[in-house]
């Protein structure tokens, strides 16, 4: 006779699970080894990167190792191996270490041959490793690296001016022209404890469900989907823990345009204004997204040839899995080239409805 799994009630998640949760959603590598998370439903625990599909968060608790998990009563996956190393090829460890410089490096300039020499690689083989194991090029990986360093002086008080050439900026207008503060917030308004600004949010039915549409004055932030508007506010007030949230009305009925596009005939895209943050890796991504006409897909393979990074399979999948507004940046035309509808973040159910939808109406 087998026996079911069984674990105790889960006890309310405390904040830092919402990283973790990030960190899973993701797969984020450099998370691997500071916790592994386990699946109530299957009775098995994971590494933050491993490649199986996503649990339900409600499905899912948090250990800091995996001797906790395994007393906890959970088995290790034998996909990813979460209770022993696994062997790391000669190029993860350049990439890793010239990531590590670039971090340590932020503010100063790099020269690609120079960090190439640090970690025992060509120019061109560090420029495609590090791209193929992260999903953007050194530069790229230093800019945000910069960037963080740029916010992270402002929030210590710094004044616009010092933060800039402290970031290794050289001019306020590179500071312009690389937005390291998001599309929709100045850097003086960072520097004054708003790093989400004000958002309003609306909540309105759709054929897939409630659908909530966020945004802040420059645009669209985020847009959700699910069954309950409590659950989907708390998902937002989560995702933007400094920044003041209230329910209200959005400009030229915009959760209203985005719940039409749902239903409408011939499929469309909701055109709405965007103000999302995201790496430029990420942009590229969402813009090729944008790109697939409603009533058709795209592997991932396929986006990543259409972006110019054939290799960044893995990477545009996180891209996909991280998009903050559904629909508007239609991720759901994604599909694993093995067939099926793939994974969804607001449920494989919708995403199969929505296809469904799309392809009759088209």
């Amino acid at each position: 006779m087998m026996l079911a799994h069984t674990t105790p009630d889960p006890m309310p998640a405390p904040r830092s699970d919402d990283r973790r949760w990030s960190a899973v959603l993701t797969r984020d590598r450099d998370a691997d080894g500071r916790f592994v998370y386990a699946v109530t439903t299957t009775g098995v625990f994971c590494r933050p990167s491993c490649p199986s599909r996503r649990p339900r968060r409600d499905h899912v608790a948090f250990f800091s190792t995996p001797a906790e998990a395994e007393r906890a009563g959970f088995r290790a996956c034998l996909r990813c191996a979460p209770s022993g190393a696994r062997p790391v090829s000669a190029a993860a460890r350049a990439v890793a270490e010239a990531a590590s410089y670039l971090r340590a490096h932020a503010t100063e300039t790099v020269v690609l041959a120079d960090l190439a020499a640090r970690v025992g690689l060509s120019a061109s083989h560090l420029q495609r490793a590090f791209t193929a194991h992260t999903g953007v090029s050194p530069r790229e990986f230093q800019a945000a690296c910069r960037a963080d360093h740029f916010r992270t002086a402002l929030r210590r008080g710094e004044d616009v001016t010092t933060a800039t050439y402290e970031a290794g900026y050289g001019s306020p207008s590179r500071v312009s022209a690389n937005k390291p503060t998001g599309t929709g917030l100045t850097p003086s308004a960072y520097r004054k404890g708003a790093p989400g600004a004000v958002i309003t949010y609306a909540v309105v039915t759709s054929a897939l469900g409630r659908l909530l549409v966020a945004a802040t004055p420059a645009g669209v932030c985020a847009v959700k989907l699910g069954a309950a508007d409590e659950e989907l506010t708390a998902d937002l007030t989560a995702e933007f823990p400094g920044a003041t949230v209230t329910r209200g009305t959005l400009p030229a009925g915009w959760a209203n345009v985005i719940a039409a596009a749902i239903g409408a005939r011939p499929a469309t895209t909701p055109d709405v204004p965007l103000d999302v943050r995201g790496t430029a890796f990420q942009w590229r991504v969402w813009k090729a997204l944008q790109a697939i006409p409603a009533g058709e897909t795209r592997s991932y393979a396929e986006v990543a040839a259409a972006i110019g990074r054939p290799k960044a399979v893995r990477a545009v999948a996180r891209a996909c899995a991280t998009n903050p507004v559904a629909l508007v940046v239609p991720c759901h035309r994604v599909v694993p080239s093995s067939g099926g509808t793939g994974g969804y973040r607001w449920g494989a159910d919708r995403k199969a409805a929505l296809l469904d939808r799309e392809s009759r109406r088209s």
